[in-house]
């Protein structure tokens, strides 16, 4: 990021991935300032949900209201603070920077960015974005919200009540939170009766699950929506129809390569539009409670400028020689 007087206001939860986050923030702000003028990288340490909301409003707030439009925000934690951070910058135009730290960093792992923290911030100093689309999702939402922007899946199924349980479980078990969750959760689980509208379409069925894809990644690393792509204008829908419960057990490791897809109790679609209700379900998105259906979703094409891995040869050799 070589452009001058250009501002960049990191914030950083110091909790996340069990303090990797604070551990590796030495090492992440010199990568930051290798491409930043001196004094114009400013960093806020968010304790608790809502201040990091109100700091990352804040950030996109003021680079909206300055005279430079070249400012930015850098969220890093996992991907609850992205999903604020994403939430802050869509439609402001101002550039969002991810750096994973958390345990299941699925936004990172739809867009290509590294998982290493330090990887992640030369993916920052680089200044490559793209217009990316989110997921617009309107409802009588969680904490009293009406719409929310997504960068990944919205789940309302047996991903969401396993998600939910993961979450609530002890931070010792890691990345294995969601399969241990799985597992526990697949003991009692019934197929759900979903009410849907797709682009129009209405479809009443029972399911297992369906997630509502901007992005590829859920659950920490699994492959939910493998051909998912965040700059198509679509949503990628994918249906897991009633199964035994040995089945599903055997399609979950299935889901980290995507080869789940080609079973044939999945069903794959792309639309623009979707409304998901039905008895007993449960929203989550990228990873945070989103309340309990009906929820209508969108797809906002390009709503979101991003910074993602440059891959240009071209256009790197021309920033060497700047």
């Amino acid at each position: 990021m070589s452009v001058d007087n250009a501002t960049t206001t990191l914030v950083i939860n110091p909790t996340a991935g069990r303090g990797k986050a604070l551990r590796m923030l030495p090492k992440v702000l010199k990568e930051l300032m290798r491409g930043l003028p001196e004094g114009s990288l400013t960093v806020r340490q968010a304790n608790a949900y809502a201040d990091a909301e109100e700091y990352c409003r804040e950030a996109v707030e003021t680079a909206r209201l300055t005279a430079d439009a070249r400012d930015s925000l850098v969220v890093m934690g996992g991907d609850g603070l992205m999903h604020l951070g994403l939430n802050a910058a869509a439609g402001s135009g101002v550039p969002l920077g991810l750096i994973p730290a958390g345990t299941g960093n699925d936004i990172c792992r739809g867009l290509g960015i590294p998982l290493d923290p330090i990887k992640a911030a030369h993916v920052v100093s680089e200044a490559s974005t793209i217009a990316m689309d989110l997921s617009s999702v309107v409802g009588d939402l969680a904490y009293g919200a009406s719409q929310r922007y997504v960068g990944s899946v919205v789940a309302t199924g047996f991903d969401a009540r396993v998600g939910i349980r993961g979450a609530s479980m002890s931070r010792g078990w890691g990345s294995l939170a969601y399969a241990v969750a799985a597992l526990a959760e697949l003991r009692t689980f019934e197929p759900l009766t979903y009410r849907l509208r797709i682009d129009g379409e209405e479809r009443v069925l029972p399911a297992m699950f369906i997630a509502v894809a901007n992005a590829a990644y859920f659950g920490g690393g699994m492959k939910v929506a493998p051909k998912a792509s965040v700059t198509d204008g679509k949503l990628d829908i994918t249906i897991v129809h009633p199964v035994s419960k040995f089945t599903l057990l055997r399609l979950l490791p299935r889901m980290f390569d995507g080869s789940f897809v080609h079973d044939p109790a999945i069903e794959c679609l792309q639309a623009t539009e979707v409304v998901i209700d039905g008895e007993g379900l449960v929203g989550l998105a990228d990873g945070e409670a989103l309340g309990r259906p009906p929820f209508g979703v969108v797809c906002e094409p390009g709503v979101l400028s991003v910074f993602v891995p440059n891959r240009d040869p071209l256009t790197k050799r021309r920033k060497q020689l700047r």
